[in-house]
């Protein structure tokens, strides 16, 4: 067997990098594309709050004989047509106000100039070799099959779409000789991929199937579109292996060392930013250290290639190992598969546009825990909209400054610690959370702390306090958790809500964004301060 070693050396200066599976430009986005991008911008959101320094990247997956064909048949170059719908995916990015430092689209010179680098690595490693394969091939998933792949009655999965045999020379990439080396990595790393039970899903594809080379290579007379192999232009690469590289081909373009000094790639265009923040920086730090990255987000149907080609990939560059691939689930609606044929489907603009961005965020998160499947229902999204949102923090944070702006004429009384353990409670489970990427229980400890300070308004009564003025110190007392609590629980809430953060901050009057978790502490809103204007968060809809 051969052995390939792997650079082990991560700089002390490294950011937290945490990226999202390009999408294929295929299609319009759907539901599915937009939990996972808003699972990764909650996390960059979360990791950011705490302290850490990180890198979110997204984007597009441009090549291969689909993109290729749907350009044909309307008529339009392949660049065209992906410059076309990038414009879309884009927006979508802009509309979810996802925070990525970058998006990656695999036409740019950028990431073409890294897959041809680590191909040549790869080829010189003497892992790459050239061979006739004769059997058949799913041209809509773009992917050879075998007879392993058949069905009992000699056909194969209609998910293949029209299957054909083909005979052609190809390049292969040697996958098999390293499974055993795989199964032991995945058994000593538990953390590798997550949650558990789709890291045994991993080891018992590979316990229990001979794992074979991987084609890496289609003939350009058969398709064009995609990135030439470097040491035969007759070849182009096939799309996984070019899509997964994106990984490390935006780091490369960011200065990265770890990549560039693993791959030494030939000179290349300068960064192309896509407006991004991280391109906006360069000027000042013109080396980012990004690699290895700390969590590919992902969905169940794509694990193998990233918990079984991407590393072995990764090994033969010489480039270290991911530290997590996360894996969630699908969306179902009404119980049913999402399809845009039967029209069985959720429009994550239209929500949006209804109901607020933040109300969608939080319905998908809240609703669906990372690695499970999920149903979409829209009377559950209705539900969670005006218990939780309308009437649970709505409601508190309304009243709240609202009796404050009635009895006290919004100025804020001195500091009492009456909710504080409370607050701390769910400050200290939700920072534990976040470091664990535990989204949905984080947001249950939150709803628990806004539960408790609804409670508090009930046990209280202020509005009964108020009437008595022998009660002034008491309602000053209550008047201060309320308040202080909203101060708290927008800070807690920034990663998931970032729009109703603000609002809350505004309404509080402060200014600046309740960004650092820090600022979680409890009493740090003054004695003497004035808030703003109350205004409804999350307006009740009419039931229809």
């Amino acid at each position: 067997m051969t052995r390939l070693s792997a650079t082990l050396f991560v700089p002390m200066n490294k950011r937290f990098y945490i990226t999202t599976a390009i999408d294929y430009v295929n299609g319009q986005p759907h539901l599915g594309h937009a939990y996972e991008k808003i699972v990764a911008d909650v996390i960059a959101r979360s990791r950011r709050s705490l302290g850490q320094d990180a890198f979110f990247l997204t984007g597009l997956d441009e090549h291969g004989q689909k993109v290729q064909q749907a350009a044909q048949a309307e008529g339009k170059t392949p660049q065209a047509y992906c410059d076309k719908l990038a414009a879309d995916w884009q927006a979508f990015v802009k509309k979810l106000e996802l925070t990525n430092d970058d998006f990656v689209r695999t036409t740019d010179p950028r990431h073409k100039a890294i897959v041809q680098a680590a191909l040549a690595k790869v080829f010189q490693a003497g892992q790459i070799y050239k061979q006739t394969y004769e059997g058949f091939y799913s041209t809509k998933e773009e992917t050879f099959l075998t007879n392993k792949d058949r069905l009992p009655d000699g056909t194969f999965d209609p998910s293949y779409g029209e299957v054909i045999e083909l005979k052609e020379e190809n390049y292969f990439f040697k996958l098999g000789e390293q499974q055993a080396w795989l199964i032991d990595y995945l058994e000593k790393n538990p953390s590798f991929v997550q949650p558990d039970y789709r890291r045994n899903e991993v080891l018992g594809f590979l316990k229990n199937n001979e794992l074979e080379d991987l084609c890496i290579s289609r003939p350009a007379a058969r398709l064009n579109w995609g990135i030439p192999l470097p040491f035969d232009k007759d070849f182009v690469t096939y799309v996984w292996f070019d899509a997964l590289v994106n990984y490390i081909s935006i780091p490369a373009a960011h200065g990265d060392a770890t990549v560039l000094s693993a791959l030494n790639p030939q000179p290349s265009t300068p960064i192309n930013s896509d407006e991004s923040r991280a391109g906006r920086e360069q000027a000042l730090n013109p080396q980012l250290s990004l690699w290895p990255a700390d969590i590919h987000v992902v969905g169940k149907d794509i694990v193998k290639f990233h918990a079984v080609f991407w590393p072995i990939m990764l090994k033969a560059m010489g480039l270290p190992l991911p530290k997590q691939i996360l894996v969630h689930g699908w969306w179902q609606k009404d119980g049913g598969k999402i399809s845009k044929s039967t029209g069985n489907i959720v429009d994550p603009i239209a929500v949006i546009d209804e109901w607020g961005l933040d109300a969608f965020r939080f319905y998908v998160l809240r609703e669906l825990d990372i690695g499970p499947d999920g149903n979409w229902t829209d009377a559950g999204f209705k539900s969670r909209y005006q218990a939780e949102l309308a009437n649970g923090l709505g409601n508190l944070v309304n009243r709240s400054l609202s009796m404050l702006k009635r009895y006290r004429n919004g100025v804020v009384p001195a500091k009492h610690d009456e909710l504080a353990a409370a607050a701390a409670k769910a400050a200290d489970e939700t920072r534990a959370l976040f470091e664990q990427n535990q989204l949905q229980a984080a947001l249950q400890s939150i709803w628990g702390l806004v539960t408790r300070a609804n409670q508090y308004v009930d046990q209280t009564k202020p509005f009964k306090l108020a009437k008595d003025p022998a009660q002034a110190k008491r309602l000053d007392e209550v008047l201060y958790n309320l308040t202080e609590t909203c101060r708290v629980l927008a800070v807690l809430l920034w990663p998931f809500l970032p729009g109703t953060a603000v609002k809350i901050y505004a309404q509080l009057g402060l200014t600046g964004t309740p960004d650092k978790f820090d600022a979680a502490t409890w009493g740090s809103l003054p004695a003497g301060h004035k808030i703003g204007e109350p205004a409804p968060l999350f307006p009740r809809k009419d039931e229809r």
